[in-house]
């Protein structure tokens, strides 16, 4: 009995040479961004401060860490980051969320003249004296609050969400609305379990952006109670302001340290993430 041979079977898949170079780039950008980043890693582990890239540290020690642990001044201005933070992603969810649900809706009036507007902002903006003027207003002046308030509206952020509102398919609203669903109840049955993707990716970007934010904090707050814990590593490197410790460790192990302890919690945080970033959502929500 005669085999049936398939077309196309045991064929190879071509590798082109467009393959070749892309792969060579995206290596070439990984080791260009994990090089800093290791030399961090790796003197924040050495005793001694070198200036030259190491792959292993000479004298290996963990007394920096212990040094930033063990050191009380800087608990308050991390527990400020961490509040500051969780509150500032949930405020600008929340603004970007509903803000882009409504700018999605095609028959809401006046739709077409609030986009412009919002994105007139981007553009332009009051300038850095009238910002001041209306958070000292607010009472936000040495507030740590102020990172909350300042970050909780992004324009840029509302816009992306709005997109992808827009993206979703327009019978799923239809088979609610003949349901008798609400538009409320459409945004938190049917929107937000479609959107954890793009949650999960502007929540990222919302968090980044408050964690990292010390310029913010050095215009408006000069009660040390109130920074956050990027002032306080600024002005560790910057000014050599790092804590007095009895561990034998030189200055630049101790700031090395404390880097690595402010990009830990969310080097911790992206693996959970990670698969939203490359999940379709829509997939098979709806056959046309």
């Amino acid at each position: 009995m005669a085999k049936r041979v398939e077309f196309g079977a045991g064929r190879k898949k071509k590798t082109d040479a467009f393959d070749v170079v892309n792969y060579i780039v995206f290596i070439l950008l990984g080791l260009i961004v994990l090089f800093p980043i290791w030399k961090v890693v790796v003197d924040s582990f050495n005793a001694v401060g070198v200036y030259k890239f190491q792959f292993f540290p000479n004298e290996p020690t963990l007394d920096g860490y212990r040094t930033i642990l063990h050191t009380a001044k800087l608990y308050r201005p991390f527990l400020n980051s961490v509040i500051t933070t969780i509150f500032g992603t949930l405020l600008g969810l929340v603004m970007s969320t509903l803000g882009g649900y409504v700018l999605s809706q095609y028959e809401m009036p006046g739709r077409t003249l609030f986009a412009y507007f919002l994105l007139f902002t981007m553009i332009f903006s009051g300038g850095m004296i009238p910002e001041y003027l209306v958070m000292k207003q607010l009472g936000l002046t040495n507030n740590m609050w102020v990172l909350v308030v300042k970050h909780g509206m992004n324009v840029y952020n509302l816009v992306l969400m709005r997109n992808f509102f827009e993206g979703i398919p327009g019978s799923l609203f239809e088979a609610a609305k003949i349901d008798g669903c609400s538009p409320m109840g459409i945004f938190f049955k049917i929107v937000l379990p479609l959107s954890k993707a793009a949650l999960a990716s502007i929540g990222l970007m919302f968090a980044v952006t408050v964690w990292n934010d010390y310029s913010t904090v050095q215009i408006y707050i000069t009660n040390r109670d109130q920074v956050n814990f990027q002032y306080i590593l600024r002005v560790m490197v910057m000014d050599g302001d790092t804590p007095t410790t009895a561990y034998k460790v030189s200055q630049s192990t101790l700031y090395y340290s404390a880097i690595v302890c402010a990009i830990l919690p969310f080097m911790l945080l992206y693996p959970f993430l990670q698969k939203y970033f490359v999940k379709g959502v829509n997939v098979g929500a709806v056959k046309e």
